[in-house]
């Protein structure tokens, strides 16, 4: 068996090393346009940022080292640039050599994945302006800084490299401006409530944070780049554009393979596609979201990887599927971790999912263990039955563990209320003894069983507080440093005996720091014929939403 793969990178890599561990005779080839196979795409910013020290320490495997562990011929430089499915006939255009020739399979994978999107907008050819999706692109970026010494640069887009390379760059020494056509970052990853811890920490480490940015052109001038916006004009001395891929299928769909209205390689869960012994993966690929059952495109890693093993096997005969993706992710953004898995607020509306949200704060570890730090848990969970839908976690240390929990619990189909059995590791230097993830399944459990009812921060500016009572139970030196507009303060130790103080009559609107205490507070008010409502993340995230209002 003759086995041919396009594409060495994340999932090319992975099919050919499964394969050869599966077929100890099978022929397989790699093709390899770039120069690099199985690098380290994602940490291609640090390296620019001098996290990463070392250029070979981006490079996993060599062709060589590939060649000698796995025994695939291995083929840098090399385009295949024609697809004969009927002779099952690759044409292959080699750039060292100049040549073209043919190669012939009896299997075909495609890894081709997905290139950075350009708008054509301006200065197509100016060496201030990059993109970033491989090493050569990389040390591009690594040797402009090194040898021009810029002081300034714009990125534009507030997704993952987006955020990465403002974070890096500003390792590096630039001051950095982060143009955003939205009004959040990250949002196909968090709703707006979870992105504005991220955007004040972005604040609070330099960047020029600016929103609602439509970009009409760049040019470069006087050594210098100029984005002009639909409202606005930036100059820095450097531009990195990072507004999202788009497959590379252009190669899939001139044989003759299934492409969708957006351009991605349609298969099965077998990972073929619509031609005969012809497979597909990666990010140029349509999947099936875990959680809707929707078509999507969800460009990650670690899927691709795994669609690698499941294209392998099943060229092996050994029968695999692909169940789908569920678009977990955990990004680093100076001090901060954000971690994500499931469906959004936005995702679940959009699909017509119905859903409870809830949001939670607790310590990463033990309080009294030192330097505590909350962490914000966005739970989405159905009405009926308690099941996970997703999760958004915003925090410092242990986030990407408990998204990690709540990932494996969403691929198992448990609920809000299992949540609160798990057994979890605890030691003070690591958690509590009630885990933030527990803490998020008791309080999804409380909701869902009727012990509280909670509102939200955006309900606030519609209540008529001549018609319902807002409440703070914290502590006056609390409730002096900030409050909600209107909110009366009446601490929750003292709310027994100061209950009379409340109109019966008006439905109460409760507040605390994160929750805690307003949920108290709404038991005893409940249990004394009161209508009562706790705000869902307390003033801690009706403060940090504020701010960016």
């Amino acid at each position: 068996m003759k086995v041919l793969i396009i594409g060495g990178v994340a999932g090319g890599a992975s099919t050919a090393a499964r394969l050869r561990r599966l077929d100890e005779t099978a022929e397989i080839i790699m093709l390899e346009r770039g120069s690099y196979i199985s690098f380290a795409n994602c940490g291609l910013p640090y390296y620019i940022g001098d996290v990463i020290k070392k250029k070979e320490d981006l490079v996993l495997q060599t062709p060589e080292s590939f060649k000698e562990r796995f025994n695939v011929d291995v083929r840098i430089l090399s385009e295949a640039t024609a697809i004969d499915p009927n002779a099952k006939i690759v044409t292959v255009k080699d750039w060292r050599s100049g040549d073209t020739y043919q190669e012939s399979y009896d299997k075909l994978v495609l890894s081709p994945g997905a290139e950075p999107v350009r708008p054509a907008l301006g200065a197509a050819e100016s060496q201030r302006i990059f993109t970033l999706r491989n090493i050569p692109d990389t040390y591009k970026i690594k040797d402009f800084i090194t040898m021009n010494e810029p002081k300034s640069a714009i990125v534009i887009g507030g997704g993952y490299i987006g955020l990465e390379m403002a974070e890096n760059l500003s390792h590096a020494g630039l001051f950095v401006t982060l143009l955003q056509r939205s009004n959040q970052v990250l949002r196909n990853t968090l709703d707006f409530d979870m992105a504005c811890d991220v955007h004040n920490e972005l604040y609070a480490k330099g960047v020029d944070l600016n929103f609602n940015q439509t970009i009409k052109s760049y040019a470069e001038e006087n050594d210098q780049v100029i984005v002009t916006t639909e409202s606005d004009q930036f100059t820095a001395d450097m531009l990195l554009i990072s507004v999202g891929v788009s497959p590379e299928s252009t190669l899939a769909k001139n044989c003759g393979v299934n492409v969708n209205e957006r351009g991605y390689i349609v298969t099965n869960d077998r990972m073929e596609t619509n031609v005969a012994d012809i497979y597909a993966l990666g990010d140029a690929v349509e999947v099936t979201h875990f959680v809707t059952g929707e078509k999507a495109a969800i460009p990650l890693a670690g899927p691709a990887n795994k669609q690698g093993r499941i294209v392998a096997d099943n060229i092996c005969g050994i029968d695999s599927h692909y169940e789908g993706t569920q678009g977990t992710s955990v990004l680093k953004c100076f001090s901060l971790t954000i971690a994500a898995t499931g469906l959004t607020e936005s995702q679940a509306k959009k699909a017509g999912i119905d859903y409870i949200a809830s949001v939670t704060y607790s310590e990463d570890h033990a309080a009294y263990y030192p330097n505590a730090a909350k962490m914000g848990i966005k739970l989405l969970f159905a009405p009926a039955d308690g099941k996970i839908l997703g999760a958004q976690i915003v925090g410092k240390e242990g986030v990407d563990k408990r998204c990690d929990v709540i990932a494996t619990a969403i691929r198992g189909g448990m609920t809000v209320y299992d949540l609160t059995k798990l057994e979890l590791c605890y030691a003070p230097p690591f958690s509590s003894a009630k885990d933030p993830i527990n803490m998020a399944g008791f309080v999804a459990e409380n909701i869902l069983s009727g012990k509280v009812d909670i509102y939200h921060w955006d309900e606030i500016p519609q209540l008529d507080q001549t018609k319902v009572t807002m409440l703070d139970v914290m502590t006056p030196k609390e409730y002096q440093k900030g409050h909600i507009p209107g909110a009366i303060n009446i601490p929750v130790d003292e709310l027994r005996k100061r209950i009379g103080e409340l109109d019966k009559s008006k439905p109460v609107y409760v507040n605390c720091a994160i929750g805690l205490r307003g949920y108290i507070a709404c038991r005893i008010l409940t249990q004394n014929g009161f209508t009562c409502k706790d705000l869902s993340g307390g003033y801690k995230l009706y403060k940090s939403i504020e701010a960016n209002l």
